[in-house]
């Protein structure tokens, strides 16, 4: 496969359900090349060097203006852009500031206690054959952030069709039909919260949404995006980890025995499989001036994707990088982005399977995979729609 058809197999079904070998071939051919009318960035040193390049930034409001003039009008794309993902400084530190403000580690780190309960019960509910991501990957982070947002717990089945319609606008790539399922999704999600928010306004609660809706430094337009925002972000990637986590839990029952006997080992175990297979592949940047990386000469305006998930396993910064391994050291996934842009939420997650994963191998000791897991046939956002499960 040479490195046009490596690019081309990304578009297709099979290349998503297993990008990887794809990812070898474009990152041999070069760390950063041209194809498709957009720059690639394929290693490790120059993935994380880019994300923290303040000579790089997002593609925003006024980009979409300028090639999509019409985006507004779709709301799903408009719950995106108009959130934190997708602004720049100054608009962005602004927004994070607020959202920082109130997402704070302290309040993560006491949402422990909520993580493990949640997920006690979703283990004791478990029926004896299950489809794990139906039992508990989706139903335990939507019920963390929930819980943090405020959303009543009666109103959680309703969010997961909608954040899946939703959250296409962030491919690559989409059909028509999925961009108006999005549209439907985005109005419903921010109909939602128009109406969470004016309950919060008139009763303000202990919650992340009564903290925003009472913030000076948002506009109603970024209140609603970003509450969006945090909803998807706060179970999508998670969910994909959860589930990823699992799988390579049980393809090797060495590695739950030793979790099981040693639960602090799950800090080790939840990095490496962030790095072996992110939940997020890829994110996007444009070039702010004329630059050059690696014989590579950018223009202003120009678009790159950094591939995230060849820079996890680029063998120059990882040996072996192809072999799970939870005794690797030095392990630094890029898989939650870095600067300005990194993931809000990423400790959360962190602390969700940190918790989650000692627990399902201790509760749940004959846990096992029943039959093919069937993967999402997305790139950019990698998981699984369905892994069936046996307890024993």
């Amino acid at each position: 496969m040479d490195y046009q058809s490596a690019v081309a197999s990304l578009f297709l079904p099979e290349g998503r359900n297993d990008p990887y070998p794809a990812f070898d071939v474009l990152r041999e051919h070069a760390p950063v090349f041209q194809a498709d009318g957009r720059w690639w960035v394929t290693t490790h040193a120059l993935v994380n060097r880019l994300l923290r390049d303040s000579s790089m930034r997002i593609a925003d409001a006024n980009d979409y203006d300028q090639f999509w003039p019409d985006w507004r009008q779709n709301r799903g794309v408009s719950s995106f852009v108009l959130s934190m993902l997708q602004t720049n400084p100054p608009d962005h530190s602004r927004v994070r500031r607020a959202a920082a403000a109130t997402f704070t580690a302290r309040r993560v780190n006491a949402m422990r206690d909520v993580i493990a309960a949640q997920a006690k019960d979703l283990i004791e509910a478990m029926p004896a054959r299950a489809d794990f991501v139906d039992a508990f990957a989706y139903p335990l982070p939507i019920g963390v952030i929930c819980a943090l947002l405020g959303v009543p717990d009666a109103d959680l089945p309703w969010f997961r069709p909608r954040v899946a319609d939703l959250t296409v606008v962030l491919e690559p790539i989409s059909t028509e039909a999925e961009m108006r399922l999005a549209d439907v999704a985005g109005r419903e999600l921010q109909d939602y919260f128009v109406g969470l928010i004016a309950e919060r306004r008139r009763a303000p609660q202990e919650d992340l949404t009564s903290a925003l809706a009472a913030s000076p430094d948002l506009s109603g337009e970024e209140l609603l995006a970003n509450l969006v925002l945090l909803l998807i972000a706060g179970f999508e990637t998670t969910t994909n980890l959860l589930g990823t986590g699992l799988t390579l839990l049980l393809d090797d029952p060495s590695h739950a025995a030793r979790l099981r006997a040693d639960p602090t080992l799950a800090p080790a175990y939840v990095e490496e499989i962030l790095r072996y297979d992110s939940p997020v592949q890829m994110t996007g940047r444009l070039a702010t001036e004329a630059v050059e990386i690696d014989g590579a000469a950018l223009r202003p305006g120009d678009s790159i994707n950094l591939l995230l998930g060849a820079a996890n396993r680029d063998p120059a910064r990882y040996t072996d990088p192809g072999r799970f391994d939870p005794d690797r050291q030095n392990v630094q996934p890029v898989s939650f982005g870095g600067g300005a842009h990194y993931c809000l939420g990423a400790p959360l997650a962190r602390l969700e399977a940190q918790v989650a994963f000692p627990m399902l191998v201790t509760m749940l000791p004959r846990l096992a995979q029943d039959g093919p897991a069937t993967r999402r046939d997305r790139l950019t956002l990698r998981g699984y729609s369905a892994l069936p499960v046996t307890i024993g």
